[in-house]
């Protein structure tokens, strides 16, 4: 039971019905900065959703560096401003303004000019320096600061959130690593703390007395020789001092090598930096970062490690998970995986925000009530939401029976679509288990999160109704013998052969026989491929044989070796991996995000990556490579082959003018990544 997150709180004077906060995420929605209908569809359908505040991100002038952001920088933005505060306000939920500045962070590409922070000091962030900011530049956006938090106010927003952490400009300013000035703004705690608490001044002054005014921070830089969570408590009391009403609290900087919002984050893995800034002051403390599941939301609330809970990605996959968290519905939450794949790769690359698990996340304006889409979103902004399976649809002009050919990603989202829309589905899939190459994805430690997508999927196929035949291979007899009116063929990839002399005796296995766990490896293994397949490979053997998290925990507190040797044991297992890849750089099919997590861990865990090396033939004893213009042998027991895929159309091909409708999806069309498979899907599912 969930005792404490549905209960009421107030941040000042502001009343909110419940804990569960939805903090500013970059979207892409805006192109101009000016408030579109995307956005206003986006965040109408959160609060119907039952959430307690809504944060918008809004960046404060023309330096503050973020492109497609809503913008609060010109009184021009006013009007769209009060349209999507009033979507909000319609569905009784409170929506703050979180006033932005990038700094050093800034692109000189978006801002066309250069970037301003407190010193010049290059930004692994953005690989550019930029320029410290004068006296002027200080007070004037100390100013624009405050300009902005009127507009917010004008324009019907309930509170603001002033911008602190990320090692965005105010953190900048307190952080000893970018602040490198000789003026009353540099040098000791005081100094480096004077430009936050000018800006919370001129906000309060700008806003009054009685507006509520947040405050967001970086529990712990987690940059060497940064701020830690010593200094957050430190500042925590200071704004509290200033007036502040209320901390969020946030993990590290972008520049950190500690991740932060990937999935091998444990969840709720930064509650302990909430814990400490609650424990020095009075105001209420909100913990962000991998809260999916309710259950622990609520636990932090209950033993008072913080007052409310920030939900950003969650609310993203499912904008109804405090309804249905509240009503008890916990099994129907679509959960957030942390994959990245449609939020921060997008923001990334600059495409607008979607989501692996939830394929109408930035398109929920696109599903109107009209019948032709079967899918609509809303509550009394005129659109509508609910229901048990999180799609609420308008049923298809006339219902079909539906033969979805393969139980991965694509042929899942395709079959709980289609039946969300009237059609009546049976999905067949050749193997014992659903969910196709997730199972893959989901074996390294640190990646199974891809179960809970698999598992979410399936619950959700099995509350529309969708028939699973599980260890059936479908032939063109058996589509002829069931005569359905329409196909949907998602039979996925094969392993792709190479074209690799190999001796007979040489011991080698695909990729996914070692992940499915069919066969056994030896001593020293060496991986053919250096994609992410190969990539989850090599860490799944190269963590074998290292200590849990558990045993660690037993080992730490009963003090029973040393740090050194503990760390040794983390990160040294039983295996000998050599990762061979053509090209220049390995996992480049891995999202950017995320990346650099894996390439951190192969690294520590010892994995050895070969890159513009050749294969040239397969022996006994390992593989005969051609790196530097030379041949050289690389030792193994036993070679993986992780070359890619090729996609499987052999039924489809057999079905060609054989069925009504028939559709080819998934990897079957062309192989990709998770996100790109379910969402195939769910535009096959809803032309159904």
């Amino acid at each position: 039971m969930l005792k404490q997150l549905f209960t009421p709180v107030a941040i000042g004077p502001m009343e909110l019905a419940n804990r569960v906060v939805m903090p500013a995420v970059h979207l892409n929605y805006t192109p101009d900065g000016l408030v579109t209908d995307q956005l206003v569809h986006f965040y109408a359908e959160r609060a119907a959703g039952g959430v307690g505040l809504i944060i918008v991100g809004c960046p404060v002038d023309e330096y503050a560096g973020a492109g497609f952001m809503v913008g609060l920088s010109d009184d021009r933005f006013i009007p769209g401003l009060q349209r999507l505060t009033q979507a909000v306000h319609q569905e009784g939920v409170p929506v703050a303004a979180q006033l932005y500045h990038a700094g050093r962070y800034s692109h000189s590409t978006l801002i066309g000019r250069q970037a301003i922070a407190p010193s010049a000091v290059a930004s692994r962030f953005t690989h550019e320096t930029p320029r410290q900011m004068s006296q002027a530049d200080i007070e004037r956006t100390v100013g624009r600061f405050a300009q902005a938090a009127r507009r917010a106010q004008e324009a019907g927003f309930d509170a603001v959130e002033i911008g602190g952490s990320a090692g965005y400009l105010i953190c900048q300013f307190l952080s000893p690593l970018t602040n490198q000035r000789q003026d009353g703004y540099g040098g000791d705690w005081q100094n480096r703390l004077r430009f936050a608490l000018e800006v919370v001044g001129a906000v309060r002054g700008a806003v009054g007395p009685g507006y509520p005014v947040i405050f967001r921070l970086a529990g712990n830089d987690f940059m060497e020789g940064g701020n830690t969570n010593r200094e957050a408590r430190l500042l925590a009391q200071a704004l509290e001092g200033a007036g502040v009403d209320a901390l969020n609290v946030t993990g590290g900087w972008h520049e950190t090598r500690v991740p932060q919002l990937t999935m091998a984050v444990p969840r709720g893995a930064f509650a302990y930096l909430a814990q400490g800034v609650k424990q020095v002051v009075d105001i209420p403390v909100i913990s962000s970062n991998r809260y999916s599941d309710p259950g622990l939301a609520d636990r932090v609330l209950r033993q008072g490690i913080a007052d409310l809970i920030a939900l950003g990605r969650p609310l993203i996959a499912d904008p109804e998970w405090p309804r249905k968290a509240r009503e008890g519905r916990l099994d129907e939450i679509v959960p957030c995986i942390a994959c990245n794949q449609g939020c921060f790769d997008h923001i990334f690359t600059g495409q607008p925000v979607g989501c692996l698990m939830n394929p109408r996340a930035g398109h929920e304006g696109e599903y109107k009530l009209d019948g032709s889409t079967g899918l609509t979103t809303g509550g009394s902004t005129g659109l509508t939401t609910g229901g048990s399976t999180g799609l609420t649809t308008s049923l298809a002009a006339k219902a079909r029976r539906v033969m979805v050919v393969g139980g991965g990603p694509a042929g899942m989202e395709a079959a709980l679509t289609a039946a969300a829309r009237g059609h009546q589905v049976t999905l067949y899939e050749k193997a014992e288990r659903l969910g196709g190459q997730l199972n893959w994805a989901a074996v390294p430690p640190g990646r199974e999160e891809f179960e809970t997508a698999i598992q979410s999927l399936a619950a959700r196929m099995a509350r529309l109704g969708v028939e699973v035949k599980l260890g059936q291979e479908v032939t063109l007899d058996l589509v002829r013998a069931a005569s359905p009116d329409v196909v949907v063929v998602a039979t996925g990839a094969r392993p792709a052969a190479p074209a690799i002399p190999r001796a007979e005796s040489a011991y080698v296995v695909q990729a996914g026989e070692v992940l499915e766990g069919e066969v056994d490896v030896g001593r020293r293994v060496v991986i053919l491929g250096g994609g992410a397949v190969g990539c989850e490979l090599a860490l799944y053997l190269a963590q074998m044989g290292t200590l849990d998290a558990p045993t660690l925990r037993f080992l730490v507190l009963n003090k029973a070796e040393s740090w050194e040797t503990l760390e040794a044991l983390v990160t040294h297992g039983i295996k000998e991996v050599t990762l061979v890849e053509a090209l220049p750089k390995v996992g480049q099919d891995i999202g950017l995000t995320t990346r650099w997590t894996i390439l951190q861990d192969l690294r520590r865990h010892g994995v050895k990556m070969l890159v513009d090396a050749t294969a040239r033939e397969i022996t006994p004893d390992g593989v005969v490579v051609t790196v530097d213009g030379r041949e050289e042998l690389i030792e193994g027991d036993t070679v993986v082959l992780a070359l890619g895929s090729s996609p499987d159309t052999a039924l489809y091909e057999q079905l060609k003018d054989q069925v009504g409708q028939l559709y080819l999806v998934g990897d079957a069309r062309s192989p990709g990544k998770a996100y790109e498979a379910i969402h195939e899907g769910f535009r096959v599912g809803m032309e159904i």
